[in-house]
């Protein structure tokens, strides 16, 4: 039977979860990538792009208009299924051009043996009239 949210595993990617937001918000390519899994399987639909592969996803952060990602993130729900693989979702409300924005981005974790590594991520926003986060 699978263990569904072991302590220690929950830990593990709710650090990195967190690990994730504070490279996010700072523009740290060198920890983004490092969380992401190096792979042309790997998959990030964004806010106004669909990822494939780990070359599109570095190209993207790389040349992104607004390197840093500042916001309030809430609703942080971490799930591990057994010793290696893991979700993670939460809601932000972030300020995009003056305007209020509020939206959600789930991941999907992965154990590889060099470690955890998202696997597939999504993130969009809502329409700007829902203003609950």
């Amino acid at each position: 039977m699978t263990t569904i949210n072991d302590p220690t595993v929950l830990a593990e990617v709710t650090d990195l979860s967190l690990k994730y937001e504070e490279a996010l918000s700072n523009n740290n390519l060198e920890v983004l990538d490092s969380l992401f899994w190096d792979a042309p399987e790997v998959v990030r639909f964004g806010i106004t792009e669909n990822l494939y592969g780990s070359d599109e996803i570095r190209n993207f952060r790389q040349n992104r208009p607004n390197p840093k990602i500042e916001r309030e993130i809430s609703n942080l729900k971490v799930v591990t299924f057994g010793k290696d693989a893991a979700t993670v979702t939460l809601e932000f409300r972030r300020n995009i051009n003056g305007v209020e924005r509020f939206g959600r981005q789930s991941q999907t974790w992965y154990r590889f043996t060099e470690g955890w590594k998202v696997v597939s991520a999504h993130v969009s926003l809502l329409p700007v009239s829902l203003s609950k986060l």
